[in-house]
């Protein structure tokens, strides 16, 4: 098939759905929350709201303690230390998300969900569950900071953690 052309879709291609999703398509908040510890690592936080949602101290305090236990095994992974953890406020539910930096410039990512305004329910989210499009905002934004700061960074090691620390994603997500 010519994708220049698309006349035809294939199959799998599911119109309604799509065109649904972008109709249905928003601007959510991304609020960052600081640095953090939480299992011996650094952990970058955020909270990402959906319209009329806020990410609570409760949520947050709960999402900590999730990434810590996450976390704590981080070096049966091959974890580098740094880490970041997303909280969100969803318009159908609440996730957690925790991020990490391991071996061989990869990356480790669990997603915890649960229903609205109960921290205490988030479980680990199925197998496959991949972030939705505006954590993987804040997710690329994480990456390029990474890099920019502590890889190919400039000064010492706490300078180059200081400058990822403060290297924020804020403000509407698309």
């Amino acid at each position: 098939m010519d994708m220049t052309e698309l006349d035809q879709l294939p199959s799998a291609v599911d119109t309604g759905r799509l065109l649904a999703l972008a109709d249905g398509h928003h601007a959510r908040t991304a609020r960052p929350l600081g640095v953090r510890e939480a299992g011996g690592h650094l952990v970058k936080t955020y909270a990402v709201e959906a319209p009329g949602r806020k990410v609570t101290a409760r949520a947050e305090e709960s999402a900590l303690a999730i990434a810590g236990a996450h976390l704590g095994l981080g070096g049966a992974r091959g974890s580098a230390g740094l880490a970041v953890l997303i909280v969100h406020a969803g318009g159908d539910g609440d996730y957690v998300l925790v991020h990490s930096w391991i071996e061989g410039y990869m990356s480790d990512l669990a997603v915890f969900v649960g229903p609205v305004d109960d921290p205490g329910e988030l479980r680990p989210g199925r197998a496959g569950l991949a972030p939705c499009v505006w954590e993987a905002a804040v997710l690329t934004h994480e990456r390029d900071a990474y890099v920019r700061c502590v890889l190919d960074g400039s000064g010492t090691l706490p300078e180059r953690l200081t400058a990822w620390g403060r290297d924020v994603i804020e403000g509407d997500l698309r």
